[in-house]
């Protein structure tokens, strides 16, 4: 077995040799604002990641690319390498903002990029004023239920029929304001 090339990996990526061979590390995501080009790719990602046994295709590539390209809509790509492997579309209000789309390729999962992408998406919420964030997901998605909670949500409600009238979705919400620490002042 040769010598170990750490650049090889890429930045934030490492090696490490385990009792089975070497075991390469995923690179550092790259998160950015997604461009027009990334408008298809994005699609097919939420038709099989997100609508995936529902009739019809609710975020074709022409919604994605017209999110792309409104004002009060943020789209988020995450890059490894030069693969397109997670995204999220959130919708800015005056006091709230809206996650509409959150995915990340399942050889990605569980590598923090959903938790990079959700943390970009609230502090650009939080410059903007807005309070808080609501969602919808599938009731039966537990993992993604599991990942919101992790982060704070809260599940508020039920919809029954809420995708295509066939299944049900759970709504969450968070307040993401910071918590400021009082000024204490001494008396003396």
């Amino acid at each position: 077995m040769g010598e170990l090339n750490p650049r090889r990996y890429g930045e934030g990526g490492v090696a490490a040799v385990a009792g089975f061979g070497i075991v390469e590390a995923m690179p550092s995501p790259k998160i950015r604002l997604a461009t027009p080009a990334d408008a298809y790719e994005i699609a097919v990602m939420s038709r099989y990641l997100i609508e995936v046994g529902l009739r019809g295709w609710t975020w074709p590539p022409e919604r994605v690319a017209k999110a792309i390209r409104a004002r009060e809509t943020n789209v988020l790509a995450a890059d490894v390498g030069q693969h397109l492997v997670g995204f999220a579309i959130m919708d800015f209000g005056d006091s709230a903002g809206h996650l509409s789309l959150l995915a990340v390729k399942p050889s990605h999962q569980r590598c923090g990029i959903g938790t990079q992408m959700m943390a970009w998406l609230e502090e650009a919420a939080l410059t903007a004023g807005i309070a808080t964030i609501n969602l919808e997901l599938r009731s039966n998605n537990f993992a993604a239920r599991t990942f919101y909670r992790m982060r704070g949500y809260k599940e508020t409600s039920y919809i029954p029929g809420y995708y295509r009238g066939v299944e049900t979705a759970v709504k969450m919400a968070r307040d993401i304001r910071r918590v400021q620490p009082r000024n204490v002042t001494s008396d003396k």
